[in-house]
C-alpha cells in the first residue's frame, strides 16, 4: 500500500496515477465506458460555535455566556480528506488537509484518466454528508437524490460520478468491514476524538491518520469485492434494494443458457404485466391505502415492569405472506355507488381497496387500537391512544379488505359509507417470483456459517430482507432538484402523474405490481393481530413481526395452531406452483429445519417495561437492552446502568424505575447528532485544541452537535393513560 500526502509530492502521485491508468480495466454499459476499479473518498470535519466579534470558539452553547450567545454562529470545517484507489492489487492512498488541495487532485485525476471519455466512479460512505462540503468545488451535470439532501449519485460535468456506499451496503463502515470476505480489515474506533477542534494545520498523530486511512480502505475493499461478485463495476446497483430487484427480474424474465426459452418466458411475463396496469385514480387510492408494519404497546400495560415476559418473532414475515397469500392478479375494476350486498360479496371474495367513512366510532377492545389517526383524511372529536383511534365522531380512511376485517372486530360504528372502490381477482404471485423469494430464504438459512460460502450468505441475507421493499417502491415521486440555487422540490402536476403512470404501465422492464406491496403489509398486520386477539390483556408490546406478552402457558396452543395452519397454507401455495415442500423449510448446516414464517420463541425476558411504540427496555440473562427510536443503545444503556445502578446489574430495578416520562439522556449518552446545513460561503480563523490558529474557508458545510434526548410522552397520551388506570373502555 502506497500512502502519499498531496502537499509534499505531487509528482510522485502523478506517476502512480499514470501507472494505475496504464493497467486499468475498462467496462462498458450502453454507450458509456467506466474504469473498472475501486475509488473511495472521505472527509474529517470539526464543528464549533464561533463569536463573530471576538473569534472565540466553543463546542456547545452550554458553555457560552447567555448574553453573548447572539454573537455566536455555527461553523463546520474540513480539516482532513482521504482519497484512495484499489486496482489490480495495488492500493494508493492520498491524504490532504484542505479541499482546495482535493480540487487540485481532482483536476489531476480527470486529466490523467480522461474522465470525459471514460467515467470514473468514486464511492463515499454517506455521500449526503460529504456532498455538502465538496459541492462548491464541482459543477454537476446531474444529482440524483431520493429525498432533499439524501444524495445517491452526483455526476460532475467532468465525467466523475460520486456514489454512496452506505446506501449500497445498508451498513455502517464497521459492519461493512466485518462482512468482507477476501480483505481483512477493522474499522478503528476511538482513535479520533471528535470533541477536539481541529483545522487544516492541526498536527495529526499516526493513530489519527490510521483512523482516516482505514475508513477509506474499507470502502475500497468493499467495492473491490462487490466488483468481483457482480462481474464488473457497471453491474453494481445504486442501492441495496437494487440487488434483489435485479435478481428477481432476471428470475421472472430469463432462462439461463437458453435464449429461445428466455424469449418465450419474457413474452409471457410481459403479457402478465400488461394485465396488471393502473389508472391514476386507482394508484392514488392504493397509495393512501398503504400502511407499514403495526408497532404499538398495550396502553393498559405501559409504564409497568413485568417479569418473565415471553418474546415471539415471525420468521421473515413479509417474504412469508408473499409466498403463502393471494394478491391482486387482475386489472382493478371500479364500482361506483356500490350496494351493501355488492360490498360484502366483494370484500369476502376479492382483494379490495376503498375509501370508507365511519360515524360514531367506538373501540370494542381495551387492550389495543388498530386505526392510525395519521392515516385518516378526515377526523372529528377523536380520542387517541398514542396515535391510534379509540373513538371518533367521524373519520374517513383508505383501507384494504384485510384492514376492514380487523376494523370490524375492533370497533363499533353507527354507520359507514363507501367511496372509491376497486376490486381485483385473487391469485398467488407469479411462480418465478415466488421461487426467487424461496431461493433467497433457503440460501440465507443453508449457507449461514458454511465455510467458503460467506459471500453468498451475506448476499442472500441482504436480499431476502429487501425483497418486500421492491414491491412498495413509489411509482410517482416529487422530483428533488439540486442546481446552482440549491435544493428544491418540484411537485408533479396531474398531467405529469398521468404520464408517469402510463409509462409504468407500458414498461417492458417492470416485473412487479404496486398493489402487491399494499397487500403484503396488510396480510402481515393481520397475522400479527391474530396474536394480539389471542393474548388480550396478556399482550404487552408488538412491532411488525414480534409480540411481547405474559402467561405463555395460557397461549401456547395458539402458537402451535398458528404454525400448523401456516404450514398448510405454504404447502397449498407450493402445490399450486409445483415447488417441493423442502423450499419452505430449508435446513441449517447443523440439520435444523427453519420453517418460513412460523412464530419462533425468542426466549424469556427476566424484566420488561415499555412506555409506548419504539420505547422499551428488558433484562435477559443479566444483560440490559434498551430500545428508543433515535437513541443509540450502545451509549445509552451503559449510561443508564452507571447513572442509576453504579454499574451493578443487581441494582437494575433502579434503572427500570428511572425509565419513565421526562427521563433525560445527556449528550454523550444519546448518540444523536443535530445536523445544521450551512448553505453559504464562510471563512475565518479558528484556534484548535493545541492553541494553534488556522484559517478556514468553505463554500458550504454542516455543523454537527451532540444533542440531549428527553423521553417525553405527549400530554394527550399521558391523559389517556391516566384515564384507563381506572376505567376499561
Amino acid at each position: 500500500m502506497e500512502i502519499q500526502f498531496f502537499s509534499t509530492d505531487k509528482t510522485k502521485i502523478e506517476e502512480v496515477l499514470q501507472r494505475i491508468k496504464s493497467k486499468a480495466k475498462i467496462s462498458k454499459k450502453g454507450k458509456k465506458y467506466y474504469y473498472n476499479f475501486a475509488c473511495g473518498f472521505d472527509t474529517e470535519t470539526s464543528s464549533f460555535y464561533q463569536n463573530l466579534k471576538t473569534g472565540k470558539t466553543s463546542l456547545s452553547l452550554d458553555k457560552i455566556n447567555k448574553n453573548e450567545i447572539k454573537d455566536y454562529v455555527k461553523r463546520g470545517i474540513v480539516y482532513e480528506w482521504t482519497f484512495g484507489i484499489y486496482s489490480n492489487g495495488e492500493t494508493l492512498i492520498i491524504i490532504g488537509r484542505k479541499l482546495e488541495e482535493y480540487q487540485e487532485l481532482y483536476n489531476m485525476i480527470t486529466n490523467i484518466f480522461d474522465t470525459n471519455a471514460i467515467n470514473l466512479l468514486i464511492y463515499v460512505h454517506n455521500l449526503a454528508f460529504d456532498f455538502q462540503f465538496i459541492r462548491g468545488y464541482h459543477t454537476f451535470d446531474k444529482v440524483f437524490a431520493i429525498e432533499e439532501r439524501k444524495v445517491l449519485k452526483a455526476i460532475t460535468t467532468d465525467g466523475v460520478e460520486y456514489r454512496c456506499s452506505y446506501q449500497l451496503s445498508g451498513y455502517s463502515l464497521s459492519v461493512v468491514a466485518k462482512n468482507l470476505t477476501k480483505h481483512k480489515i477493522e474499522k478503528l474506533v476511538g482513535d479520533l476524538d471528535y470533541s477536539k477542534i481541529r483545522h487544516s494545520t492541526t498536527p495529526l498523530t499516526q493513530e489519527e491518520l490510521n483512523y482516516c486511512i482505514h475508513d477509506v480502505l474499507i470502502i475500497l475493499y468493499y467495492i473491490d469485492e462487490t466488483i468481483t461478485n457482480d462481474g464488473d463495476i457497471t453491474k453494481i446497483p445504486l442501492t441495496k434494494t437494487g440487488y434483489v430487484r435485479n435478481y428477481c427480474r432476471k428470475a421472472c424474465y430469463k432462462v439461463v443458457g437458453d435464449k429461445k426459452a428466455s424469449k418465450d418466458k419474457t413474452r409471457k411475463y410481459y403479457a402478465l404485466m400488461q394485465k396488471l396496469t393502473l389508472t391514476t385514480d386507482e394508484y392514488d387510492l392504493l397509495k393512501t391505502s398503504f400502511m407499514g408494519g403495526f408497532t404499538h404497546a398495550n396502553a393498559m400495560n405501559c409504564g409497568k415492569v413485568y417479569n418473565n415476559v415471553r418474546s415471539f418473532d415471525e420468521t421473515s414475515a413479509y417474504p412469508t405472506v408473499m409466498v403463502a397469500e393471494k394478491f391482486p392478479m387482475s386489472k382493478g375494476i371500479q364500482i361506483n355507488h356500490i350496494t351493501r350486498q355488492e360490498f360484502e360479496e366483494k370484500v369476502r371474495n376479492y382483494c379490495c381497496v376503498f375509501d370508507v367513512e365511519l360515524n360514531d366510532v367506538e373501540s370494542l377492545i381495551y387492550y389495543e387500537n388498530y386505526i392510525s389517526s395519521s392515516k385518516c383524511r378526515s377526523l372529528e372529536n377523536q380520542l387517541e391512544n398514542n396515535g391510534r383511534i379509540v373513538s371518533a365522531k367521524h373519520l374517513i380512511i383508505s383501507i384494504t379488505n384485510i384492514d376492514w376485517e380487523i376494523i370490524k372486530r375492533t370497533y363499533t360504528f353507527s354507520s359507514f359509507r363507501i367511496g372509491r372502490f376497486y376490486y381485483y381477482q385473487k391469485g398467488y404471485l407469479p411462480t418465478d417470483f415466488v421461487k426467487s423469494i424461496l431461493k433467497l430464504y433457503s440460501d440465507k438459512t443453508t449457507l449461514k456459517d458454511v465455510e467458503g460460502k460467506e459471500v453468498e450468505y451475506l448476499s442472500s441475507k441482504g436480499m431476502i430482507n429487501s425483497a418486500y421493499g421492491c414491491c412498495v417502491t413509489d411509482i410517482v415521486r416529487d422530483e428533488i432538484i439540486y442546481d446552482i440555487e440549491g435544493w428544491h422540490k418540484e411537485k408533479n402536476t396531474t398531467e405529469n402523474i398521468d404520464k408517469i403512470i402510463a409509462k409504468y404501465n407500458k414498461s417492458r422492464n417492470r416485473f412487479l405490481f404496486y398493489a402487491w406491496g399494499v397487500f403484503v403489509t396488510a396480510y402481515a398486520r393481520a397475522n400479527l393481530w391474530s396474536g394480539i386477539f389471542e393474548l388480550k390483556e396478556d399482550y404487552i408490546y408488538s412491532d411488525t413481526d414480534s409480540l411481547k406478552f405474559i402467561n405463555y402457558d395460557k397461549h401456547k396452543h395458539f402458537f402451535e395452531l398458528y404454525n400448523n395452519r401456516l404450514i398448510y397454507k405454504l404447502q397449498k401455495a407450493l402445490d399450486y406452483h409445483k415447488i417441493p415442500y423442502e423450499a419452505y423449510k430449508p435446513k441449517t448446516i447443523k440439520g435444523v429445519e427453519k420453517i418460513l414464517g412460523v412464530w419462533d420463541d425468542e426466549g424469556i425476558y427476566d424484566k420488561f417495561k415499555t412506555l409506548g411504540a419504539k420505547r422499551y427496555m428488558y433484562l435477559k440473562n443479566d444483560k440490559l437492552t434498551l430500545t428508543i427510536s433515535g437513541v443509540n443503545k450502545k451509549t445509552a444503556t451503559p449510561w443508564l446502568l452507571k447513572h442509576f445502578a453504579n454499574d451493578d446489574i443487581k441494582q437494575v430495578d433502579k434503572v427500570f424505575n428511572a425509565f419513565e416520562n421526562e427521563l433525560e439522556f445527556p449528550k454523550d449518552a444519546t448518540g444523536k447528532q443535530t445536523h445544521t446545513y450551512l448553505d453559504f460561503e464562510y471563512e475565518g480563523y479558528v484556534k484548535d485544541y493545541t492553541g494553534k490558529i488556522g484559517y478556514y474557508h468553505e463554500f458550504a458545510g454542516i455543523h454537527l452537535e451532540s444533542t440531549t434526548y428527553s423521553l417525553s410522552i405527549s400530554q394527550q397520551f399521558l391523559d389517556y393513560l391516566k384515564g384507563i388506570k381506572y376505567i376499561k373502555i
